[in-house]
C-alpha cells in the first residue's frame, strides 16, 4: 500500500522507530525480524528481502557506541495478526515516504534509511546495500 509501518518506542521518549531488537541465540535474523515484528507490533509477517546492512557507527546514527553494530533491514510482508502494543511500544502507524514523522529515533533509524527502504520497495531488483 506504499505505506511503511513504525512504532513509538517507549524507552526512547515516544519516537518512532522501525520494528527491530536484538536477536536471541541461535536465531536467525530473518527470525528476528519476524518476531520482533509481532513482538512490538502485533502484526505476522514474512521476510522478502534484506535491504540493507549498515554499519551503526559509520551512518550517523547517535549516540555513538563502544562497539560495532550492524543494522540489518528486512522488506517484509505482513500476513496477519492486527495492531497491538507492547511493554516496549506505545503507538503503531503507517506512514507514506512523504509523511515520515521528524521525531525519529535517531540511535535505531534515520530518514535516508527509510528512503532506501522505500526504494527497494518500488524497485525489488536493487541489489541488497552494505557499508
Amino acid at each position: 500500500q506504499g505505506r511503511i509501518l513504525m512504532v513509538r518506542e517507549v524507552a526512547d521518549g515516544g519516537r518512532w522507530t522501525l520494528p527491530g531488537g536484538w536477536a536471541d541465540p541461535g536465531q536467525s535474523a530473518s527470525a528476528c525480524a519476524i518476531r520482533e515484528l509481532y513482538e512490538e507490533s502485533g502484526y505476522t509477517g514474512r521476510a522478502d528481502k534484506l535491504a540493507l546492512v549498515h554499519d551503526r557507527a559509520t551512518q550517523g546514527h547517535s549516540p555513538a557506541g563502544l562497539f560495532s553494530i550492524y543494522k540489518l533491514f528486512f522488506l517484509c510482508t505482513l500476513t496477519g495478526g492486527a495492531p497491538a502494543t507492547s511493554l516496549e511500544t506505545s503507538e503503531i502507524a503507517f506512514f507514506a515516504e512523504d509523511a515520515i514523522p521528524g521525531d525519529l529515533s535517531r540511535g535505531r533509524v534515520l530518514p535516508h534509511q527509510i528512503a532506501r527502504l522505500f526504494a527497494h520497495r518500488r524497485d525489488p531488483d536493487l541489489p541488497t546495500e552494505f557499508d
